[in-house]
């Protein structure tokens, strides 16, 4: 289990924003800092997808956002609940920490929209449904974890602020791999990311 493939796999694909010039204007929280991993596997439904993805990762070759690499080592762990249209599960996400500026990094799949409980498919479905002027709800199964009123909060979230982001930089609903890395290129953040948190994409294969 601690055994890793080759170095290289893991890469930043994008320049990252200065997060010390965004922090002295006030925009965004540096207390906590994020990594988002796209791998091969899309969808992270389970644990065991998780840690699978957790240790096809390089840690020596992530980067802190204060600019040093092979800085980041596991500090702890913590649970959330994903809730996805065919149920909900819970995952014990891994924090890394920064050995030169103390700062921590949760490492995240795409799969997972930060600082909310639906999935990033689902909530695209969600958003591409009501663009199209087509059924929303149909993310709202029986055996699901998604209700109306969790459709209606995206829709709102999406409206406030997302859909003018995604028209301002011509971002495209219909890929979601395209979707993620042009948010990343753009905003700095996931998808229907609401809190500016700094979040840095790396792309890893597997």
């Amino acid at each position: 289990k601690n055994s890793r493939p080759n170095p290289g796999k893991v890469r930043l694909p994008f320049p990252q924003v200065s997060v010390q010039a965004s922090k002295a204007e006030g925009r965004i929280n540096t207390s906590k800092l994020m990594i988002t991993v796209s791998t091969d596997i899309c969808n992270v439904n389970s644990q065991k997808d998780y840690d699978s993805m957790l240790y096809s990762l390089q840690f020596h070759q992530l980067k802190c956002t204060c600019g040093h690499s092979a800085c980041l080592s596991v500090h702890g762990y913590y649970y959330r609940t994903v809730r996805t249209s065919k149920g909900s599960f819970r995952l014990r996400i891994c924090r890394l920490i920064c050995s030169e500026c103390g700062k921590t990094h949760a490492i995240l799949p795409a799969s997972i929209v930060p600082y909310d409980q639906i999935d990033l498919d689902d909530q695209r479905i969600i958003v591409v449904a009501y663009e199209a002027g087509t059924n929303r709800n149909r993310v709202c199964t029986p055996e699901g974890a998604i209700d109306e009123n969790d459709v209606k909060a995206v829709i709102r979230r999406y409206r406030r602020r997302w859909r003018q982001m995604l028209l301002s930089e011509s971002i495209r609903l219909s890929e979601r791999i395209r979707l993620v890395r042009e948010c990343f290129a753009h905003y700095s953040m996931q998808f229907m990311q609401i809190r500016q948190t700094p979040n840095t994409l790396f792309e890893a294969t597997t």
